[in-house]
């Protein structure tokens, strides 16, 4: 049964919600997100297991309160670029943004699907105003950077600029087992880190 939240200031219930991205976060360098329970959380908080669901409904939400986070502080630096960026810089500045951000590009890679569906609405909606902001901000770089382009030609320019966001962690971070069978099957496999997977791919589309 889940229960109700605790009645404590803003800020107290931010602090607890942080700590527990926070060690979520950590499992989440060494362990897949299937691999991640709430029991693994709540060994690692100074506080009990239930307690978590004050905070979080689901492992789910968890893994959504730290997407948002992640472009939050993606959306930050992006707005900060916008008094700087032109056509020329604009690729790598974003590249070296993203290479920043990559707990954000991993989460991408994994089954969104999931984590919005376990999750309630409204943690849903903030989610959607973090994802939302990041898009205003890299609009508002495009349209300094081409301002000579129409509002549809950048709007597709951002389209593509975000799918091509969930392809980058896996190829910068292609697994032993995936190597060897690439290499059985064939199937170059190139070592490229994120900041250069970004940047290659925002050439090509950023034109």
């Amino acid at each position: 049964m889940v229960m109700q939240m605790v009645k404590s200031t803003p800020d107290f219930i931010a602090e607890r919600r942080d700590e527990i991205m926070n060690v979520c976060e950590r499992h989440y360098r060494t362990m897949s997100f299937k691999e991640i329970t709430l029991k693994e959380i709540g060994n690692e908080t100074p506080f009990s297991r239930p307690t978590i669901y004050n905070y979080f409904e689901s492992k789910e939400e968890i893994f959504l309160a730290l997407f948002e986070r992640e472009y939050v502080l993606w959306s930050d630096e992006l707005e900060m670029l916008v008094g700087t960026v032109t056509a020329d810089n604009l690729a790598q500045s974003v590249a070296a943004s993203l290479e920043k951000r990559e707990l954000m590009l991993k989460l991408l890679a994994v089954n969104l699907y999931d984590m919005e569906e376990n999750s309630r609405k409204e943690r849903l909606v903030e989610f959607k105003r973090a994802y939302g902001r990041s898009k205003q901000a890299f609009a508002a770089l495009l349209e300094k950077a081409f301002p000579e382009k129409t509002e549809r030609e950048r709007g597709e320019m951002l389209i593509a600029a975000f799918e091509f966001l969930h392809g980058i962690y896996p190829y910068a971070h292609a697994t032993e087992k995936q190597k060897e069978a690439m290499d059985e099957a064939g199937v170059q496999y190139e070592e490229k880190t994120i900041y250069e997977h970004a940047l290659n791919g925002l050439k090509r589309l950023l034109v």
